[in-house]
């Protein structure tokens, strides 16, 4: 069963384009990424999809439900977490987050307090006092405390500190496991390598592809670094980017069958040789240029 089906979704700025014809689908229970810089059209996709942007052309579904037509009953089941909160100043977090939950069938209100403890949030302090990482941290309660079976999360962890990043991503694996399908969009992409099953790569507006992460981490792709004798003049077989030479060393990435890899190196005249997988951002920018 897919919880979120998009087709063709399209939204446009008069002349600027946001997004074009985004086809997504995502499945029950899935952890899925949205991955792109700032500004290639994530959350202008997201706030589409929630009802927030009319869309210029295309469709999409939640829970097999128009989005257009049935979006109060869509969004008793979502929680959703933005890049920015903004809050009425006037209430303490407690406030905040006790009216909230009323608008909702199954609010955990007990959760409120087991949450707060966890991110050290202080829920009787005005909101206009918090910094933004404690802003975030209330939004993090708000988009909980009603037990939503889809999180949409964008660019979730500005804000928080690498000790309460940590236990975010916790706790939504842990939500993960009770079935809650989640959603998350980031352009730190160590955060999608370590949360999510599958994640579209989006520029400028456009889905450039969707890739397995296992499947993306496993490409045919390495990182090398080399160290010569001395520096001297090489022929660089086709697959290799980005060389960059350092005194004697010579680092570079190389995409192309492996073996073509190690009939080149024994050409070579090498004092040492370390190939390593690489990470999420090299293949990231590999796509992009």
């Amino acid at each position: 069963m897919n919880v979120i089906e998009s087709f063709n979704l399209s939204k446009n700025y008069g002349k600027e384009v946001g997004i074009k014809n985004i086809n997504l689908e995502i499945k029950k229970g899935e952890v899925y990424g949205f991955i792109g810089p700032n500004g290639a059209g994530k959350s202008t996709f997201i706030r589409t999809l929630l009802g927030f942007l009319i869309p210029s052309s295309g469709s999409a579904k939640i829970f097999g439900k128009d989005i257009d037509q049935n979006s109060h009953i869509i969004r008793q089941k979502i929680g959703y977490l933005p890049s920015e909160v903004h809050y009425y100043d006037g209430m303490t977090s407690r406030e905040l987050l006790e009216y909230h939950a009323r608008f909702y069938d199954k609010p955990d209100i007990e959760s409120i307090n087991d949450l707060a403890n966890l991110f050290e949030l202080e829920l009787d302090r005005k909101i206009e006092d918090l910094s933004f990482g404690n802003k975030k941290k209330c939004a993090i309660l708000q988009s909980l405390i009603h037990q939503p079976e889809l999180l949409i999360l964008d660019e979730p962890t500005s804000g928080l500190d690498p000790l309460m990043q940590n236990r975010f991503f916790e706790l939504l694996e842990k939500e993960n496991k009770k079935g809650t399908t989640i959603f998350f969009s980031s352009h730190i992409l160590t955060e999608v390598q370590r949360m999510c099953n599958r994640a579209a790569i989006i520029r400028k507006g456009q889905i450039n592809a969707i890739e397995n992460i296992q499947d993306l981490l496993e490409k045919q792709m390495k990182k090398a670094r080399f160290i010569f004798k001395e520096k001297t003049n090489v022929k660089f077989i086709d697959g290799i980017q980005n060389p960059n030479w350092s005194n004697n060393k010579l680092t570079f990435d190389y995409v192309g069958p492996i073996n073509h890899l190690i009939k080149w190196m024994n050409q070579l005249d090498l004092v040492d040789a370390v190939l390593e997988e690489p990470d999420l951002e090299t293949i990231f920018m590999n796509y992009y240029q």
